[in-house]
């Protein structure tokens, strides 16, 4: 770990700053601030500097369709959510440079293994479409609609979250180099859960982008029904109710897992990571409740989001701890003892 302690923090840095993208991303998206700056360029620059300039974008907003809606929209109205966009735009610029200069360096430096190169080449590719993947959203609420397409809004969130677990892999693998025994029926399980949070996190973005989460405000029946009429007509009910069954299935499965795993003479730290994800877990189904009763305002909203960051992270880290990375010929020579 110690040869490795530098390209260890840099991609550490690198998760920390996806947070912080993300954080500001539902800021962005909370405030409806996301289709503010109607234009994109690859480097990007200053924020208008005087109010010729902060008139002129404001001009330029008000004919787009969500302008239109937000026609009783001040100077200072605009101001505020044209900071969440460039705020949020900037990160991503930044998070760029950050990781395209330190990679170069390890790599003229050699610091970097042919495994490593990969995996932060494919990490790079990753984010630098988060760009391209953030404008191609934006640019779907600039034409005939308010809003942003949620398919292209759960495709932003979804790679965002993807990109940060496996940057959190590769910093593991370096963290922990020796070869683990792991184990397999966890593994699956686990790898399972993770398929399902995934799939948890698209319908999360699907209830953000049609701002579902304003309807339907009862738990644990929507409105005075199980299973109301509109979840075949409307596209909101529909991913509402699915997000609702989700959060349930997860619950469900990560206790059943956590009761097999009780069973196993697991390490100390395998216990902690384990235990942690069963807490989160459990505090994601309970803070999306109240997201829900209290028609979804911007703190637990937030605070929603964010938590599911954590509860991905953290089950990334159990999947490495019980991911078996010993060789083959390894097993076989310890069955082989037995």
């Amino acid at each position: 770990m110690q040869q490795n302690k530098s390209v260890i923090i840099w991609l550490l840095s690198g998760c920390f700053l996806i947070f912080i993208m993300v954080f500001v991303g539902g800021i962005t998206r909370l405030t409806d601030s996301g289709l503010s700056m109607s234009t994109w360029s690859l480097i990007g620059g200053p924020p208008p500097m005087n109010l010729q300039e902060w008139s002129s974008a404001f001009e330029t907003y008000k004919q787009t369709p969500e302008g239109k809606v937000n026609s009783n929209y001040t100077l200072s109205d605009f101001k505020y959510i044209f900071f969440w966009e460039y705020l949020h735009r900037m990160l991503g610029r930044l998070l760029g440079i950050i990781f395209l200069l330190p990679f170069i360096y390890f790599l003229i430096k050699k610091k970097l293994s042919k495994k490593n190169i990969i995996q932060c080449s494919i990490l790079l590719v990753m984010g630098a479409s988060q760009g391209l993947i953030g404008w191609w959203m934006v640019k779907s609420g600039l034409v005939d609609r308010p809003d942003v397409s949620h398919y292209r809004l759960a495709v932003h969130l979804t790679t965002a979250f993807l990109t940060c677990s496996y940057t959190l892999w590769v910093a593991l693998d370096l963290i922990f180099p020796k070869p683990r025994q792991g184990n397999i029926f966890l593994f699956n399980k686990l790898f399972l859960l993770f398929v399902l949070i995934i799939a948890q996190i698209v319908y999360g973005a699907f209830v953000a982008g049609l701002k579902a989460g304003r309807i339907y405000n009862t738990w644990p029946k929507m409105g005075d029904k199980w299973i109301p009429e509109s979840i075949y007509l409307d596209a909101g009910a529909n991913s509402q109710f699915i997000h609702r069954i989700l959060g349930l299935i997860i619950v469900f499965f990560t206790f059943y897992i956590w009761k097999k795993a009780k069973k196993l003479n697991l390490s100390r730290l395998e216990n902690i990571v384990f235990k942690l994800l069963t807490v989160v877990v459990s505090a994601q189904f309970i803070l999306g409740v109240i997201t829900l009763i209290t028609g979804a305002p911007i703190f637990p909203a937030l605070l929603h989001q964010i938590l599911a960051f954590f509860l991905l992270l953290i089950l990334v880290f159990n999947l490495f701890l019980f991911k078996n990375t010993k060789k083959k010929s390894d097993q076989q020579q310890k069955l082989s003892a037995l």
